[in-house]
């Protein structure tokens, strides 16, 4: 028997044809920074081509994304230095910018758009820091009541889904008790169930400027060397009632997306984070690269490994080359 593999290769209609894995913009969720402002669309330096918008600019993207067939957005805040405080006032304000943020959407889009909320205390934290501080220590359980509270206002104000991407202990499970004690049962939990202590969330920092003042994440993020636990921490979030979960970042984790994609039965995003793009558009300006192929590879290989759906601050370019 001859075996000719190379016959479903000859043709872009047949590799099309026989392709394992799809892309389409219905898998890209879009991560939108919001400012303060009016008419505002500041460029971020290590984000090249990615922008902090004020409220209106950003509900104009939204219909750009939406006629592309982007359906899903995940929204973070970047708070002023003088509202930041260690005890989350600004997260929990009722006409908070995230609080108007959603509202705004909502009002705009209705159920045309899925909109997705941060749910961390690293943006409102004089510390910059996800949890609590108390005496020098990322404090959990204090951290999870305010998270929880957080959440609520979020559902409140008519986030479909609320993301807790802080990595504290039992905040799932927190969230959905408060979630269920407000009413809010129809709000979903996605969860960062597996997000690493990693290099490559720097230019996201540099958007809202929120690194750290002290020390590092590595006391609640995971590290970089652990798999097994990776697995743990899915299997916690799904008995606390998350109803997705999320492994950050992507493309140095492929194989975690893979064992989360066969532990679990519920769907699987994934973060292709600031880092892996930045890295994309640096050595696609100096020519090292084809900037195009180098995307459409690496969320290719991002869906193959497992991932159900994608964040990626690629989706606009994805979206119009998928379309």
């Amino acid at each position: 028997m001859i075996h000719r593999p190379r016959i479903l290769r000859q043709t872009a209609a047949l590799r099309h044809l026989v392709a394992e894995t799809r892309l389409a913009p219905t898998d890209l969720i879009a991560p939108l920074f919001v400012v303060e402002g009016e008419g505002l669309a500041e460029g971020i330096p290590s984000l090249p081509g990615y922008y902090r918008r004020s409220l209106d600019r950003t509900v104009a993207e939204v219909e750009a994304l939406l006629a592309l067939g982007v359906y899903a957005v995940l929204l973070f805040v970047k708070c002023p230095d003088e509202r930041k405080d260690n005890v989350g006032t600004e997260a929990l304000n009722p006409e908070g910018l995230m609080q108007r943020s959603v509202r705004a959407l909502k009002r705009a889009f209705g159920e045309r758009l899925c909109v997705m909320t941060d749910v961390a205390l690293d943006p409102y934290s004089s510390y910059g820091h996800d949890g609590l501080v108390e005496n020098g220590q990322i404090v959990n359980d204090p951290t999870v009541a305010v998270l929880a509270q957080m959440a609520v206002s979020h559902a409140q104000a008519g986030a479909d889904l609320v993301a807790p991407s802080d990595m504290m202990d039992g905040r799932v499970g927190g969230i959905r008790q408060a979630l269920e004690a407000a009413g809010h049962f129809q709000t979903g939990i996605l969860s960062y169930s597996a997000k690493y202590a990693s290099c490559f969330y720097g230019p996201f920092r540099d958007a809202l400027d929120s690194a750290p003042g002290f020390g590092d994440k590595k006391t609640y993020q995971m590290d970089p060397a652990n798999r097994l636990e990776a697995l743990r921490e899915v299997a916690l979030d799904v008995a606390e009632g998350a109803d997705l979960v999320m492994v950050k970042p992507a493309l140095a984790y492929l194989d975690i997306i893979r064992e989360v994609r066969n532990a679990v039965r519920l769907p699987v995003a994934a973060y292709h984070v600031s880092g892996e793009y930045a890295m994309i558009k640096a050595a696609a300006q100096r020519g090292w690269l084809d900037e195009t192929q180098a995307i459409l590879e690496t969320t290719t290989a991002i869906k193959r490994a497992g991932a159900d759906l994608i964040a990626t601050y690629f989706v606009k370019q994805l979206a119009q080359r998928l379309a």
